[in-house]
């Protein structure tokens, strides 16, 4: 019997690197220092340098960053924040957290990231004062009409980078929040996260927020206590440097997947552009579900990102603003399905999944 192949796999990664981790981690037990010492510092230096950005500043987790972000650049209580609802349901909370007003915005089919379009016909009719675009699965969205339809309307801009870890995103904005969870294409060993911003001022505001809004221990605004710990930072230092070389292993395997499905009609794969990472490889097919039930007898293993709507689910349905009907989110949902994606993932699993995938529809 053939070997799981995973959606995912974090131990690999792990296992990819592990002298260099382990001594990494090693590193830190023997320091004594575990919040905020010099590994965090470290990574914060070498993470903005990789971006292009002035500063970084590590939090505890990918939500706490967007929130703080927000909070950081001027989002305050009751503001408008636009946003998708194919998302991650966290970027919609991070809003909340932040005391904010989410408004859900129309996503573009084909690239299945925030319509511009859409976005322009909520700034005429709500008094947006952020936007909040994600790039979904590592492709960026259309930033440049993004941000043109912000600065013309005076809002801000704050990307939602938890999926787009590389050099083409995170500098686009005032503010850009990161999640390394440890399947992101920069993943820790646990939870953790950061901020992007070469605003000095917004980077000070993140420094505080994160730390009960402490200036020499001293609480002057209201934050939160969010720090990412000095055993995630040195993990994350040692995966840093071969962020490149695993985002392009990504990227050879998506051509390949692009190449086998080629000719089976009924699947579409992702738009393909050059800045995209695929921290996903989503396809879109009508018979999603049978599909994804053949693939898991044959040995695959897939995920839907993602199968609800924020707008549909318990606890957001009926609450949130939202422009237009939102049909294209809707379908997406329906159809949407992961494949395998890592960087370790070998050549002959990628030609096993795609053999599955086309084992369904032509036969």
């Amino acid at each position: 019997m053939l070997p799981l192949i995973p959606q995912s796999d974090p131990g690999a990664a792990y296992r990819s690197r592990k002298v260099e981790i382990d001594e990494a981690i090693h590193g830190v037990l023997h320091s004594g220092r575990y919040i905020l010492g010099e590994e965090v510092s470290r990574f914060e230096v070498e993470f903005a340098a990789h971006l292009g950005t002035s500063a970084a500043i590590g939090v505890g987790n990918g939500t706490d960053a967007l929130s703080i972000a927000l909070r950081a650049v001027g989002v305050e209580p009751g503001n408008f924040v636009a946003t998708v609802s194919h998302t991650a349901v966290a970027t919609v909370a991070a809003i909340e957290m932040a005391g904010a007003r989410p408004v859900l915005i129309e996503i573009d089919p084909r690239t299945m990231t925030m319509d511009p379009d859409a976005l322009a016909v909520a700034m005429e009719k709500l008094p947006i004062k952020a936007v909040l675009p994600v790039h979904l699965y590592g492709r960026p969205a259309d930033m440049n009409s993004i941000g043109e339809i912000a600065r013309r309307h005076g809002a801000l801009v704050v990307e939602d980078c938890a999926q787009s870890h590389g050099k083409f995103t995170g500098a686009l904005g005032n503010a850009a929040a990161f999640s390394f969870y440890p399947t992101k294409n920069l993943g820790a060993l646990g939870d953790g996260g950061c901020i992007a911003t070469s605003d000095a001022s917004v980077a000070e505001r993140c420094k505080m927020l994160r730390e009960y809004g402490w200036q020499e221990r001293v609480s002057q605004i209201a934050g939160v206590n969010s720090r990412l710990d000095e055993l995630q930072a040195a993990v994350l230092r040692v995966k840093l440097r071969y962020l490149d070389e695993a985002n392009q292993r990504r990227a050879a395997i998506a051509a390949a997947y692009r190449n086998l499905l080629a000719d089976v009609v009924d699947v579409v794969p992702p738009t393909d552009v050059p800045d995209h990472v695929y921290h996903q490889f989503v396809i879109r097919t009508p018979r999603r579900d049978a599909l994804r039930q053949y693939m898991a007898d044959c040995g695959v293993s897939t995920l839907i990102h993602y199968p609800v709507p924020v707008h549909m689910q318990p606890a957001y349905a009926g609450r949130l603003a939202m422009v237009g009907t939102l049909a294209a989110t809707e379908s997406a949902a329906n159809e949407v399905l992961s494949l395998p994606m890592y960087p370790e993932l070998t050549n002959e699993a990628v030609s096993r999944v795609a053999d599955a995938v086309r084992a369904f529809y032509l036969r």
